[in-house]
């Protein structure tokens, strides 16, 4: 049986399997040299493809058709039960729904007087000067006005007008709108009437109802309705794709990757839990195999076809609690991921005065120039220029039947126009590859200040750490990133190019609640606090399959504390001893902002309990020397790879032909069935036991 974990992204669907199925592994050893084979401790084999997320010529979903490609089926064939055990995956559907506005058409039902609480928000100004204020568009569709309310206190100051209510549902539902977001005040502490409001809407026919004291049980209305709102209007969107892909998977366990780096049953996946599925599976993926390799501060950079991602890792998983994705406002525990548009698909062009890389695109389909589909120039196509991505080492899954190679003719025509246009518009006679070389300096400062802002803008000093580099498109900007940084050491697992997926099946099962509190921390709290705290450890458990079977399960207490009079929190680990809790938040404090204020008294804000299920993951394989310790590995071949503005002779090394202990200086390419690894001058790579790649500055 087949262990399968997937990630879709924006250009490449990326698959890892586990099998002990030696039929299949003799098979796709012969038929097909785009599958990585590994074998495992245990008579396991890993089985790794990569194909395009959207090819609309050769198959509806690429998840479904990599697990079609391994098991060996005919597009008619069903997919028989017994070859899967399970499917673990994350997906960008939610996210790229939001990302372009294509959610579910929704209603928003809010306590009278409040209809444009959630479109004025919290009046930021993320930039103070503009002299134009475009405010994000709202999500939903039509505003309900609720004739009902509650004091601070819970006293029912005006029932549900039930009959106004259900005359007004009415008149949204046959406008075609069934999905509909229930935020009333006060709701998160007395939830009485959302749970009419959201009983009329049912009876009504309303197929999604998304109720605020369920969905973010805090304080602050704002944030609180807008993260119901984004539920309601992106789970219709993930159910159907969730139902699309359980029915190609029928009885077979299938399970979803949460935004907070914990895995989830298919029936249990919302909208809220959705919007970094992807990148959340990356993250574990990084910080999991990091930790085999004996790394605990790490950086983790994932660049892959339209975005990179990057987070900061020190000893715990990061997540916080406030997050704006896409224009859209949540207050859900979600992974400290920091994502800028910059990826191997990202478009090149120049304005006329200077180079511009991104934000726009070139996805999977038409993808960069050398996709074989008419794309535009991206900074892929800037590799191949300068020689960093050959296409004899590259899948040949491109033009319209997915069968050729990358084309290198039309990247080099197209610079050399390029160049020719620059040159006549400013008198700057650069030469092609010099052209290229500057798109990939400005798409790497893009991306080194990405990871300044998760490290060295909260006081960390990422020379201290590990750069942990993955996504298909990684390894050929690693060593330009570290430098630029100042960092000293790369990690680069075997899975690199697919680690998003490999992620997936390192995953635990996770469930999280959270609760607010909003009262002064005090010995005579805490009592308070662990009735609660039982509560919310019963709801996170219930969230678990009765049937599943675990080694050891983890529960997790934290507190959100800040100073009276603030909003800023920060993430505590609960203790019965106060003090202890106070000197953790100030020591944070410290570091993140240079000052405490110890006159002032601490509030507890919210608190959270997360359940965590251990499950079986997958051995990291064994590999042996069998070359002597003085023979080098020999390169298959020299090509011409510019870089610091000059070509150089550069060897080219096949992975699975290096071994523990070998050597390589910089400049050379080293080539994997699934990435390329680019070592830059001063740079020098070195394999471990574990087959993990380090690549040390010297």
């Amino acid at each position: 049986m087949l262990k399968v974990f997937a990630d879709r992204g924006g250009t490449f669907t990326d698959i890892v399997a586990v099998t002990h199925n030696p039929e299949i592994v003799e098979r796709l050893s012969k038929s097909n040299e785009r599958f990585l084979i590994v074998p495992l401790p245990n008579q396991e084999w890993i089985i790794v493809y990569k194909l395009l997320s959207e090819n609309p010529e050769q198959y509806q979903d690429a998840v479904i058709q990599g697990i079609r490609d391994i098991i060996g089926l005919a597009d008619n064939q069903p997919i028989p039960d017994a070859a899967i055990e399970v499917v673990k995956m994350g997906t960008t559907v939610a996210t790229n729904a939001l990302l372009e506005r294509k959610g579910d058409r929704v209603v928003l039902l809010i306590t009278k007087g409040f209809k444009d609480a959630l479109r004025i928000g919290y009046q930021n100004r993320p930039n103070i000067f503009a002299r134009q204020i475009i405010l994000p568009t709202m999500l939903y569709e039509q505003v309900v006005e609720v004739e009902e309310r509650y004091d601070a206190q819970g006293k029912e100051l005006t029932p549900v007008n039930i009959v106004q209510l259900k005359e007004d549902l009415q008149a949204v539902y046959h406008t075609g709108i069934r999905s509909c977001a229930i935020v009333l005040m006060h709701s998160d502490r007395y939830p009485t009437h959302e749970r009419q409001v959201a009983e009329i809407a049912q009876e009504i026919g309303f197929t999604q109802i998304s109720i605020s004291h369920q969905v973010s049980p805090l304080m602050k209305l704002v944030s609180r309705g807008d993260t119901t709102v984004v539920d309601a209007y992106l789970t219709p969107i993930l159910r159907r794709y969730v139902n699309q892909v359980s029915s190609q998977l029928p009885h077979i366990r299938l399970m979803f990757m949460k935004s907070d780096g914990g895995l989830t049953d298919a029936d249990k996946f919302q909208g809220k839990d959705s919007i970094l599925s992807g990148p959340a599976g990356g993250i574990v993926g990084a910080i999991q195999t990091s930790k085999r390799a004996g790394f605990d501060l790490v950086i983790t950079f994932d660049m892959g076809g339209t975005s990179t991602d990057v987070a900061h890792f020190k000893g715990e998983y990061e997540r916080q609690l406030d997050s704006e994705i896409a224009g859209a406002r949540m207050r859900v525990p979600v992974l400290a991921i920091n994502t800028i548009a910059a990826g191997g698909g990202s478009i090149l062009f120049f304005d006329g005065s200077s180079y511009r890389v991104g934000p726009e695109s070139a996805g999977s389909n038409p993808g960069p120039a050398c996709y074989r589909r008419g794309g535009n120039l991206a900074v892929t196509d800037a590799n191949v220029m300068l020689g960093k991505i050959h296409p004899q080492y590259f899948p040949s899954v491109f033009g319209n039947n997915g069968n050729l190679p990358l084309d290198k003719d039309i990247v080099i025509e197209k610079f050399t126009q390029l160049a020719q246009d620059i040159a006549s518009i400013t008198g700057n006679h650069r030469t092609p590859e010099q052209v290229a070389a500057g798109f990939i300096a400005i798409a790497v400062e893009n991306m080194a200040n990405a990871i300044k802002k998760i490290s060295l803008q909260r006081g960390y000093d990422v020379t201290d750490y590990v750069l942990c580099c993955f996504g298909g498109a990684g390894a050929q900007v690693a060593c330009l990133i570290a430098d630029t940084l100042g960092m000293k050491k790369i990690f680069l697992h075997p899975y690199a190019g697919v680690l998003s997926a490999y992620g997936m099946g390192l995953a635990d099962i996770r469930a999280t609640r959270v609760a607010g509190v909003e009262q002064p921390l005090t010995e005579e709290l805490i009592p308070q606090l662990l009735p609660l705290m039982e509560f919310l450890e019963i709801q996170a458990k219930n969230e678990f399959s009765n049937e599943q079977t675990t080694n050891e399960e983890i529960i997790i207490k934290k507190l959100n504390l800040k100073y009276a009079g603030t909003n800023s929190t920060l993430t505590v680990a609960f203790s019965s001893n106060v003090t202890t809790m106070k000197q953790e938040f100030e020591i944070e404090h410290k570091s993140r902002y240079g000052f405490i204020q110890s006159a002032k008294s601490l509030i507890v804000e919210s608190l959270s309990v997360e359940v965590i299920q251990k499950i079986n993951t997958p051995d990291e394989p064994l590999i042996t020397r069998t070359r002597p310790i003085d023979a080098a590995p020999k390169s298959v071949e020299t090509v011409q790879m510019f870089t610091a503005d000059q070509w150089n002779d550069t060897p080219v090394y096949r992975r699975e032909d290096l071994q523990p202990e070998d050597n390589i200086s910089g400049p050379a390419i080293i080539i994997e069935k699934i990435s390329t690894i680019v070592v830059e001058p001063s740079w020098q790579a070195r394999l471990n036991k574990h087959n993990h790649l380090i690549l040390q500055r010297f």
